[in-house]
């Protein structure tokens, strides 16, 4: 039975978010990142549970941390201020990235093989990613270019927020598809050999495939790899990781933006066609795409979201000798 949730509650809460998303957007960006560093670690310093969760994981996924337990905690903070500044970043980002300047916020030079895939209109693509580096960018970056492509999001339980990220989110050229109760819609998009991107990091339960993430079993949603073979969609892991301006551009940052450039980094690109004869097609794909997402967080990992129970469903032979 659904619980009834509480609509004063939900009202306030989207009003309070509404008041600081006003503050950011009317403040110069250089006061508004001060903010973000601000808040970001305030969250460090006082919510401690979370701040364990990350630790832990992060330790868990890089064992040598063990013995640098401070290097750990850098890395925890640049997390908690890489994701709060990621966030201000695409509140701006709607005002001031065009198909004039995009080039001044980020790099395509690595992305192997991601404009022949968006050009292209003989088979549907899946844009497959985490949460790491600033994974809105790109489609603020791609809208402005005059692509259109479609996110798979998950609907937001406080209906004011969730109209209002929406529409915030649809404003870069992007139409949301809803994870769970839209599939239909998901099925003709594909069929039209559309672009569609989805986060795929995400623990997925006990039903999901159990694939090595960082040398630990993690249960891994089927739908992704699903999708790619029922459709015929390509799929491209990519990252968008924060990097260095000076490697990349000589071209003049934004007044106030200047630390906000990204390189779009496509790690693999999967065709299910070269698995049409395995019988283990979908455990094949998903360790493949997963181990590409690691690579990627490997080469960052303060830009990774380590707060996820990513490990918290393990194989069932695993739990029971452990028990």
């Amino acid at each position: 039975m659904a619980r009834t949730r509480n609509r004063a509650l939900d009202f306030a809460v989207y009003l309070a978010i509404r008041i600081v998303v006003c503050v950011i957007q009317t403040v110069p960006p250089t006061v508004a990142f001060w903010l973000a560093d601000r808040i970001a670690g305030f969250f460090h310093r006082c919510v401690p549970t979370r701040r364990k969760v990350a630790l832990d994981n992060l330790i868990a996924a890089f064992p040598d941390l063990a013995g640098d337990p401070r290097r750990a905690e850098e890395l925890v903070r640049g997390m908690y201020r890489h994701f709060v500044r990621a966030v201000v970043e695409a509140l701006l980002l709607g005002r001031k990235l065009h198909i004039v300047n995009w080039r001044s916020f980020l790099t395509l030079e690595p992305a192997v093989g991601f404009p022949r895939v968006m050009l292209s209109t003989d088979r549907a693509a899946l844009l497959v990613t985490g949460h790491f580096g600033n994974w809105e960018l790109l489609s603020f970056a791609t809208g402005a270019m005059g692509f259109r492509s479609y996110a798979i999001a998950r609907v937001l339980d406080n209906p004011y927020l969730e109209r209002y990220t929406r529409r915030l989110r649809q404003s870069s050229g992007q139409t949301l598809i809803a994870k769970k109760d839209d599939y239909d819609r998901l099925t003709q998009v594909l069929t039209a050999k559309a672009r569609v991107g989805t986060l795929a990091d995400q623990d997925a339960g006990p039903r999901g495939v159990f694939v090595e993430f960082f040398g630990r079993p993690a249960s891994t949603h089927k739908a992704v790899a699903l999708m790619a073979i029922e459709f015929d969609a390509v799929m491209v892991v990519f990252g968008v990781p924060r990097v260095d301006r000076a490697l990349y551009s000589a071209l003049p940052p934004a007044r106030g933006m200047e630390s906000v450039f990204y390189s779009v980094e496509v790690e693999e690109v999967i065709d299910p066609r070269e698995y049409a004869e395995r019988p283990d097609a979908i455990r094949a794909i998903t360790a493949r795409y997963t181990a590409a997402l690691e690579r990627l967080i490997r080469r960052h990992p303060e830009q990774y979201f380590w707060l996820h129970r990513r490990w918290k469903h393990q194989p069932a032979a695993r739990k029971s000798k452990a028990a």
